[in-house]
């Protein structure tokens, strides 16, 4: 059996066509992480917001629900 270098460009190429063969075919689960980031990077803005703003009683939450 031949050895193996993590150094070997020819591994490195066939990492590189692997990753690249499997998200052409599964575009889901790509568009699935950009989603999750794009929703935590929003969900920390707001909080973010939320904390430089005055604080409401539960009561005045749901009066405005």
């Amino acid at each position: 059996m031949a050895d193996v270098s993590l150094e070997d460009p020819r591994l490195k190429e066939l990492f590189k066509e692997a990753v690249l063969e499997a998200l052409q075919e599964r575009k889901d689960l790509l568009y699935d992480v950009f989603a999750e980031v794009i929703e935590d990077l929003a969900l920390s803005k707001a909080i973010r917001e939320g904390e430089l703003t005055e604080s409401v009683t539960r009561e005045e939450v749901l009066d405005s629900l």
